[in-house]
């Protein structure tokens, strides 16, 4: 996926949150609604997770140097792990106590109509950010389920922003709903109601963006098709017999790291096999987009058996 996709999206995404969040305080200080109170921190939080991944991007795009001789690509992983942590603590954590603190204390609700519009107006807004990362997503997506496009993508932003604003509409809903019965039945417990459920709802969702954000920072290969085409292509590769082992892991979300053991013939000379291993690299930098570093290791086929032995002792455990 390209940073300029996901770039878009977080920066719709920023421009929507400051302006909801800013709203929504308006909200709370008139109505003292402590789901408008929820909601305001909810934004706050989104607002500081963008700003975590474009500063994870900025980071990322240093040039490799000798302590980092990868590069830096990994930031954008940790960028997306302290987003999961900003949304479970800042987030979660408060609305859920907030929630629990008016359950036990209801407070009254003020200027409830007031709550009613600016909630409106943020879902229009939120929309705005939601429909962004859709479009963005779909331009990479390809037919693969928004399940599968979130488990399988390698660039952190675009999933990241997808839950977070799927979280905010079911939140804006939940505010909506818990202001909405308060004013019908008089009983501000709803209110209360409605800020427990956007804090569970962060909770959720921050669980998620953590695991999703953990595996990439521990090191994720590439996707299942991106893996089967860089095979088939050294096994067809000029002079290569075919393909003894091959590991493959994202040094970031814009590059490869593949290192394989490829099969070669018995007599072949030293010039065949310099001559092999450049037209397979070749053939790998023209089959897949992703820029990749690139390190091929010559061999010769043994006894199939022995060849799954080799596969298996550098599988891990």
């Amino acid at each position: 996926m390209s940073t300029e996709g996901g770039t878009k999206a977080v920066l719709a995404a920023l421009a929507a949150n400051l302006g909801i969040a800013a709203t929504k305080f308006v909200a709370f200080l008139l109505t003292q609604s402590s789901s408008m109170l929820a909601e305001s921190i909810h934004s706050v939080a989104d607002s500081g997770n963008q700003g975590l991944l474009l500063l994870g991007q900025r980071q990322s795009a240093k040039p490799a140097d000798e302590d980092h001789p990868f590069g830096h690509g990994r930031a954008r992983y940790i960028a997306a792990f302290l987003v999961g942590i900003v949304l479970f603590t800042v987030g979660g954590l408060f609305s859920v106590y907030e929630g629990v603190e008016k359950l036990r204390h209801p407070h009254e609700l003020e200027s409830g109509l007031i709550a009613v519009i600016i909630l409106l107006a943020a879902v229009a807004m939120e929309s705005y950010s939601f429909a962004t990362a859709i479009r963005e997503s779909n331009r990479t997506r390809g037919d693969r389920s928004w399940l599968a496009f979130i488990r399988e993508a390698r660039a952190p932003e675009l999933p990241i922003v997808l839950l977070e604003d799927l979280a905010a509409e079911v939140g804006l809903l939940f505010a909506l709903a818990g202001v909405g019965l308060t004013l019908l039945l008089d009983d501000p417990i709803w209110d209360a109601a409605g800020t427990l459920a956007i804090g569970i709802l962060l909770l959720v969702v921050a669980i998620l963006v953590a695991v999703k954000a953990y595996g990439m920072l521990v090191g994720e290969a590439a996707t299942p098709a991106t893996v089967a085409t860089i095979r088939t292509t050294l096994a067809a590769a000029p002079g290569v017999t075919g393909v003894i082992h091959l590991r493959t892991l994202h040094l970031g979300p814009d590059e490869l790291l593949v290192a394989a053991k490829i099969g070669m013939p018995p007599a072949a000379a030293m010039t065949e096999v310099a001559a092999t291993i450049d037209g397979a690299e070749a053939a790998l930098r023209s089959a897949v987009d992703t820029p990749m570093r690139i390190f091929l290791e010559p061999d010769i086929h043994r006894d199939p058996a022995a060849t799954a032995g080799v596969e298996a002792s550098a599988a891990p455990a």
